[in-house]
């Protein structure tokens, strides 16, 4: 990769870092559905007015839409909202690759490697030490099972985004985000109540606003389109590693911002989270066998 699109695929990484902490400050002022749902309505128009025809079926934006905006993002609003930490929910969604690989095996009969399988066992393991601090240090089981769902609706999302196989990312992303907006919409008029949702937007201000604006404009559209654009120039194996960097950044921008305490297990469970799914992800160089070349001028100056 080029140095610039390294830069890029980093600083993606970062903004998706730190969107958890943008997201734990936007709870503060919306309810979760109603905060998710002004999220897609905002990525979605009005560029969904200047975007053109989906770039693949309409049954694969509506179950896009369905898994990863509706219940990707419900669940992990409400699972932070209901107090689940910020940088600990970047690193829980990272098992969004074992699900992945276990809807893949189960829906397109995709049969993983034995590294692979062995990558995400140790992911697993990593969430499970995660989990020890359930019921203590503040962390609330409900919390941690929310945001553990999401990141099975991801890894559903994931197994559609792959057999949708968009042409483009961003216009994609557009679309799914118009199709998920009225359903979160309606779901937060039935369960969080037209009371609360209007009291919410009655109140918001410069921070609700600044909140919106990140996690629609520069998570969202911004983010996914310049990753897609990775993607499509080098392919996901070689870019997909750089989103191991998500749950560093969003660890420690929720503790330099938020004033998140990391525990020890916390990092412990991350390294084995990170490192299990590189495994499963990063292929091992292959050594090529070259002719040795006649001897001459240039092996004397080590050209």
């Amino acid at each position: 990769m080029k140095q610039r699109d390294i830069a890029l695929a980093v600083a993606v990484a970062a903004v998706w870092g730190v969107n958890f902490v943008v997201i734990d400050i936007g709870l503060d002022h919306f309810p979760p559905l109603l905060f998710s749902a002004l999220r897609f309505a905002l990525a979605a128009f009005p560029a969904v007015l200047f975007a053109g025809r989906p770039p693949t079926r309409w049954r694969w934006v509506i179950a896009v839409a369905l898994a990863l905006g509706v219940a990707k993002f419900s669940l992990l609003f409400a699972g932070m909202a209901a107090g689940m930490p910020a940088g600990l929910s970047s690193l829980v969604l990272q098992s969004q690759a074992v699900f992945t690989t276990a809807f893949a095996v189960l829906l397109l009969r995709e049969r993983p490697g034995r590294r692979r399988i062995a990558g995400l066992a140790v992911a697993a393991l990593g969430i499970g030490v995660v989990a020890v601090r359930l019921g203590a240090d503040g962390l609330p089981a409900g919390a941690f099972g929310l945001v553990l769902g999401a990141a099975v609706a991801w890894g559903l999302s994931n197994v559609a985004t792959r057999q949708a196989a968009p042409t483009d990312t961003l216009r994609f992303m557009i679309w799914v985000s118009a199709v998920a907006a009225a359903p979160l919409a309606v779901l937060s008029l039935l369960i969080e109540g037209p009371a609360a949702d209007l009291a919410a937007l009655r109140a918001i201000d410069a921070p609700a606003v600044g909140a919106l604006l990140f996690v629609a404009l520069i998570s969202t559209l911004a983010g996914f389109g310049a990753w897609g654009a990775l993607i499509r120039r080098y392919g996901a194996s070689t870019v997909a590693p750089f989103s191991m960097l998500v749950p560093v950044f969003g660890i420690a921008s929720a503790a330099l911002l938020l004033g998140e305490e990391v525990h020890a297990t916390d990092v412990a469970g991350g390294v084995l989270v990170v490192g299990g799914v590189l495994v499963g992800v990063l292929r091992p160089a292959r050594p090529v066998d070259t002719p040795a070349p006649a001897a001459g001028p240039l092996d004397r100056v080590g050209a």
